[in-house]
């Protein structure tokens, strides 16, 4: 590898569009779907073979919300999957997250008398991503969320068709000599293949090798490299916006926490003025300049050529926003 693409490692990362879609979403790739989903459901189902389906669902009114999923599969006994790879936070990705698989379950119902049949197929939302699902960091967090309907009392299933996996990898922190299950090791694949040099010992190689082979960066095609680079950029980009944003915040919350504590007094002051003001600033200033900024990166995105959805997925904006900047 020349020394201008050492900055791109030497294995694609996975946790970019490109990446994902690279090691998961194509046909002849598919096994490693496969493995990967099976790993989170640890027996409780085992997919066999996937059918990739159309990632874009239109609304069934002009009004209504077209869709664009990462990943859309369907299973040999027709269960479908959701699988999304999510870079930066969004506060309503559980709504998000529900609102996508209750368009897909709705679009399984017959029209007319063939209507009055109610069966539905399995439908799950596998979310993979570079946040904490709360923001809370006094909360106490899993990484992995497993989630189904249940009764609240006798904490029973409800209903089995229906369920949401979702992997927080900032709050997954196991070393090698603590991956104990196959899930373990996909989640410290995902976690770290941007950094390694080589397949670890520690890994499973039937299971992994293949990932190996294929994500070398020196292997990609001239097409895919560019994409590749696209994707790392706008990753780092966006990551870099997001940043600056939380130190506007930070800033703006220190000034207010000051002013207040010189008018409550130094001790109250700093205390309850800098703890209140940052709480505000940090919300007032990520918000206000997350938003300006989204704006900003998405017209460049435009510019660069990127689709609408990639666009919406990076900077948080809506596909309806982009379309009419």
């Amino acid at each position: 590898m020349s020394k201008s693409k050492k900055y791109l490692g030497k294995y694609v990362d996975p946790r970019t569009d490109f990446g994902w879609k690279f090691y998961f979403g194509r046909e002849e790739n598919k096994i490693l779907l496969i493995e990967f989903l099976n790993s989170l459901f640890q027996g409780q189902k085992t997919i066999v073979d996937l059918r990739y389906k159309p990632v874009e669902l239109d609304g069934d009114q002009e009004q209504m919300r077209r869709v664009v999923f990462d990943l859309h599969c369907i299973g040999t006994d027709g269960e479908i999957f959701i699988i999304e790879m999510q870079q930066l936070y969004q506060e309503f990705f559980k709504d998000r997250a529900v609102y996508y698989t209750s368009r897909l379950i709705n679009k399984q119902l017959l029209r007319g008398k063939a209507s009055n049949n109610y069966q539905l197929p399995e439908v799950y939302f596998i979310g993979i991503l570079e946040f904490p699902l709360h923001q809370d960091d006094k909360i106490d967090q899993p990484y992995f969320y497993d989630v189904a309907l249940c009764d609240i009392q006798t904490k029973e299933i409800f209903y089995d068709k229906l369920g949401y996996k979702m992997i927080s990898l900032p709050l997954f922190n196991k070393k090698p000599e603590e991956l104990l299950t196959i899930r373990d090791q996909w989640l410290y694949l995902l976690k770290h293949l941007s950094t390694m040099d080589k397949l670890p010992a520690f890994l499973d190689k039937r299971i992994f090798g293949l990932i190996f082979e294929l994500g070398q960066v020196g292997k990609l095609t001239e097409e895919d490299l560019m994409s590749y680079e696209a994707s790392l950029k706008h990753k780092r980009d966006t990551q870099s916006v997001l940043n600056t944003a939380r130190k506007a915040g930070i800033a703006q919350g220190l000034a207010v926490g000051r002013a207040e504590g010189k008018a409550k007094g130094l001790a109250e002051g700093l205390a309850e003025g800098l703890a209140e003001g940052l709480a505000e600033g940090l919300a007032k200033g990520v918000a206000k300049g997350e938003r300006e900024k989204a704006i900003t990166i998405a017209l460049e995105f435009k510019k660069m050529g990127l689709s609408v959805a990639d666009i919406a997925k990076g900077t948080g904006l809506s596909i309806e926003e982009i379309e009419k900047l």
